[in-house]
């Protein structure tokens, strides 16, 4: 009799556990990968849709410029607002970071109570079985379980920091793309204009052959150079094409998705207020050995607080021959083998490696910002002797070109050479606003956004 009861006892123990342990637990349901239903929503992606209307709005509530009308043509304000939405890496670092936040979260957390059920066989023939059942909880008296949160939310604050990042990165990726694309479009008109000038020229030189006024060696150059300058054309056409392909990819968007682009080339970034104390209050790679070095600090008081034990406590029953005994357990683990050594001493090795990241980086920042600002002053001065000598000369020697040979004077080979030097100019007129632009675009990576990041925003 007492053996039956011993029996239901133990049997009804095991399973008000099983149905507490299901009850408690998640359930597996698979997602399959569609490839075929990406794909159709990615060539559906526009400039203007809902996702980007809704953030560009967002955004216009913190900034002057509340303008975001993708139908007049694409500027760059807007293409960097479409790259922070669609860019696909963006979409990936935003889900990475979200497992952190599932981290944090739960981190944290008491340990799940343990039930123990102890069966002992009796010696003798005939003897019943004792049983003793038990459940044990972990009291967290050692500040373990706070200092395990604390961690987590650091690795999330570290986490978040690092999306921002990625995002200022993808912003001057894009800026990069659009400066480059921007000169190549200029390039190109240039060579339709010059092309433009030097069709006409053509076709009268090669009349005034017809009647003696030039030789044919002469007339016969100014075809060599149209054709020079259609090879040019096409080249930088496939240059054009070749970027706007890049602008699309960063900003998300297929090959086939309506976009039309607004070229400029001009960041207008502010020179004087590129200083290290700036990059130390904006640079997102900076801010985020910074969380990295508190996430450090974080796990090394979770290591310290993990060499102070935790109590194992819990209720005790013992059934034995017809008599019941009631009680309580209770563990604590003593402090005087391990102590946890190990992963303090890891932990602090880890901090110091953060420190040094931190300081390393603002030192290679610190320089790469004085290259720069020396890059940027240099390109600022070419474009100013292009600007305001060489091109003013190029034009008049063109014009005195034109004149002569208007009069029908001999003016042929120089006004062949004045086309090719505008030409010339204007490639590098367009170069060097470029390279100040790119020299700039160099500066303000290293200095960091001047807005706020808005990640948690963004669809």
């Amino acid at each position: 009799m007492t053996r039956g009861i011993q029996g239901k006892i133990g049997g009804c123990a095991l399973g008000v556990t099983a149905t507490i342990v299901v009850s408690g637990c998640q359930t597996y349901e698979p997602k399959p990968l569609d490839l075929e239903a990406h794909r159709d929503a990615w060539l559906r992606q526009t400039p203007s849709d809902e996702p980007v209307r809704r953030f560009a709005a967002g955004l216009s509530q913190d900034s002057a410029d509340s303008s975001f009308d993708p139908s007049n043509g694409l500027t760059l304000g807007e293409a960097e607002v479409v790259a922070l939405v669609l860019n696909p890496s963006l979409r990936l670092a935003r889900l990475q970071a979200g497992v952190t936040a599932a981290a944090a979260k739960f981190a944290g957390l008491w340990d799940d109570p343990q039930l123990a059920i102890d069966f002992l066989s009796g010696s003798g023939s005939g003897d019943p079985f004792p049983v003793t059942p038990g459940l044990a909880f972990t009291i967290p008296v050692s500040g373990r379980l706070e200092a395990a949160k604390a961690e987590a939310d650091a690795a999330l604050a570290a986490a978040l920091t690092g999306v921002a990042e990625q995002e200022w990165t993808v912003r001057i990726e894009v800026r990069r793309a659009w400066y480059r694309w921007s000169a190549a479009r200029l390039m190109v008109q240039q060579t339709e204009a010059l092309l433009a000038w030097i069709e006409p020229l053509v076709t009268s030189t090669a009349a005034m052959t017809q009647v003696g006024e030039m030789v044919r060696t002469e007339s016969a150059l100014f075809a060599i150079e149209r054709a020079s300058q259609q090879v040019a054309l096409r080249r930088e056409q496939g240059d054009a094409e070749e970027l706007e392909q890049e602008l699309r990819t960063l900003m998300g968007l297929s090959p086939g998705a309506p976009l039309e682009l607004v070229p400029s080339l001009s960041s207008g970034i502010d020179v004087d207020g590129a200083t290290p104390d700036a990059m130390a209050g904006g640079n997102l790679e900076l801010e985020r050995l910074r969380d990295q070095y508190i996430v450090a600090e974080r796990a090394l008081a979770l290591e310290i607080r993990k060499q102070y034990p935790d109590v194992t406590i819990g209720p005790l029953l013992e059934f034995d021959r017809g008599d019941s005994l009631a009680g309580f357990s209770i563990a604590l683990p003593i402090p005087i083998l391990n102590a946890n050594q190990q992963g303090i001493a890891q932990a602090n090795a880890a901090r110091e490696v953060a420190r040094a990241a931190f300081e390393s980086a603002f030192t290679r920042l610190a320089g790469e910002l004085e290259v720069a600002l020396v890059r940027t002053r240099s390109q600022h001065a070419q474009r100013e002797v292009i600007e305001g000598t060489i091109a003013p000369l190029v034009d008049a020697q063109l014009a005195d070109a034109r004149a002569l040979l208007s009069l029908g004077e001999s003016g042929g080979l120089i006004l062949l050479e004045s086309l090719t030097r505008v030409a010339e100019t204007q490639m590098s007129l367009v170069d060097a606003r470029l390279g100040e632009s790119l020299a700039e675009v160099d500066m303000a990576s290293i200095i960091g956004p001047q807005e706020p990041p808005r990640t948690e925003s963004i669809p």
